[in-house]
């Protein structure tokens, strides 16, 4: 199969919401990001149950991309499991255990009120 690279960055959202999804990411968050920064078009969050879960979700999405789509991710905190930024390009990811996802409260950043959140 051909890679599809050039996926535009909602069908890009498409595939991660659904491969955290199938993975069984927990509170899956999108922020629509256009006209408010450029480092991407949609930030998403999610957390996993424990370090090695957030390890596997990040670890797999990263996998699908680039066998979907042909793209390479960065990818920053697998190691260790508390937080992991996948940098898919047009799309950040945040992964995270849930006490760091509360510590941080990156929601909270970007979206003046918990309506603007558009939950799955």
């Amino acid at each position: 199969m051909e890679p599809h690279k050039d996926a535009t960055s909602e069908e890009l959202l498409a595939l991660i919401l659904t491969s955290l999804d199938d993975d069984k990411a927990e509170e899956i968050v999108q922020i629509d990001l256009r006209g408010k920064t450029s480092i991407a078009d949609y930030m998403v969050i999610c957390s996993g149950r424990s370090s090695r879960q957030v390890s596997a979700i990040a670890e797999k999405l990263s996998e699908r991309i680039k066998s979907d789509l042909g793209r390479s991710c960065k990818m920053e905190g697998k190691e260790t499991g508390d937080w992991v930024l996948i940098d898919t390009g047009d799309v950040i990811v945040h992964v995270f255990r849930p006490e760091v996802r509360e510590f941080y409260q990156l929601e909270k950043m970007w979206l003046p009120t918990e309506a603007a959140a558009s939950r799955v």
